[in-house]
């Protein structure tokens, strides 16, 4: 087990220098080089201290289930060997802390296992997610590691994945996380996400014809819907918004332009999306972990509006610092939230 940490790092120096350390764990840490310091640059750099034949990626703060392990190399050593990468699921230990962390957690449910697992079924590309993630090391040495200035480091691995032939699994063995629920440390997270996305776009659609061979037209749609219209979903979100102008008194432009059918057609529309978005989340958290968040799942049109301030952020960031890794602090649940508000990250619920 190799623990990676960036030069310079103190405070995570610190914590190591006070903890038992099981002997098989190795401490990395990574020299700094200018001033790019992202996350896919230091897995480039630890993993030449890397032995064994599969290659697995956790966050600091991943609490995996016990036999996570175990799994994972049962289902490698029972996969066709095309299949390079298997994809774990990802939830949050501290879903009761606030609004933000209960609405961040119906967005993940939704996401692990709703999309991700109708995308696989619909056999598009997997945009992988930053941890909980295993390779086989010839395939990730293939491909030479990870794109150190990409900021989803991890999605842009899936797509290089797929288009050199190789196959994602997706496998039900659950991580758990401490979700971001402040608004501003949520933004900046959610602008390097979205910011990553779009920069994965822009590196594999600069020749879209040579995409459509290496991965096919219906994937190469898939690639289009899961990353920029992703990222545009956000960007243009205030323009649906203006469609309850209305309900204030106000007449829209498209209601005095184009005539009040035009308008009210384009209403329901948005209003059905806006109901099966909520459908869908409550679908994701009907089990038994997370069912006392389906009622919070009518708040999520106002959640997602946080996702607006982080798209333009992200879109200013890709034009002036299209690199800048945006780090996230963890270990604040612990720290702030009421007693009884979370769940050790040791023990997830």
């Amino acid at each position: 087990m190799v623990l990676v940490l960036e030069e310079g790092d103190q405070m995570t120096r610190d914590t190591i220098a006070r903890t038992e350390l099981p002997f098989w764990f190795d401490v990395i840490e990574v020299p700094q080089a200018g001033k790019l310091r992202t996350k896919p640059r230091a897995l480039n750099y630890a993993l030449e201290f890397c032995s064994g034949s599969i290659i697995g990626v956790w966050d600091a703060e991943d609490a995996p289930e016990a036999d996570q392990i175990n799994r994972v190399v049962q289902h490698f050593d029972q996969a066709h060997k095309n299949v390079a990468c298997v994809q774990g699921v990802l939830d949050f230990y501290n879903a009761r802390t606030n609004w933000i962390s209960r609405c961040f957690t119906l967005e993940y449910a939704t996401w692990w296992r709703v999309i991700l697992p109708g995308v696989a079924h619909l056999g598009l590309i997997i945009p992988l997610g930053g941890t909980t993630l295993f390779f086989r090391r010839a395939a990730l040495e293939k491909l030479r590691g990870w794109d150190a200035h990409n900021v989803t480091e991890d999605a842009d691995l899936g797509v290089r994945l797929a288009r050199h032939g190789y196959k994602t699994d997706l496998l039900p063995t659950v991580t758990y996380e401490e979700a971001n629920f402040r608004a501003w440390p949520w933004i900046k997270q959610r602008s390097r996400w979205l910011k990553g996305f779009l920069i994965t776009w822009v590196v594999h659609s600069r020749a879209p014809l040579r995409l459509i061979s290496d991965v096919g037209i219906i994937r190469f749609l898939g690639v289009q819907v899961l990353f920029l219209a992703t990222f545009c979903q956000f960007i243009f979100a205030p323009l649906l918004w203006s469609f309850c102008l209305p309900l204030f008194g106000a007449a829209h432009p498209v209601q005095t332009t184009l005539g009040a059918d035009v308008f009210y057609g384009l209403f329901g529309y948005f209003l059905f999306a806006e109901i099966l978005n909520i459908s869908v989340a409550m679908t994701a958290v009907s089990g038994p972990l997370h069912r006392h968040l389906i009622p919070w799942a009518i708040t999520l049109p106002f959640y997602f509006i946080l996702g607006s301030f982080a798209a333009y952020k992200a879109l200013y960031e890709f034009v002036v610092t299209p690199f800048y890794w945006d780090k996230t602090e963890h270990g604040v649940a612990h720290k702030s939230s009421p007693i009884g508000s979370t769940a050790s990250p040791l023990r997830p619920p």
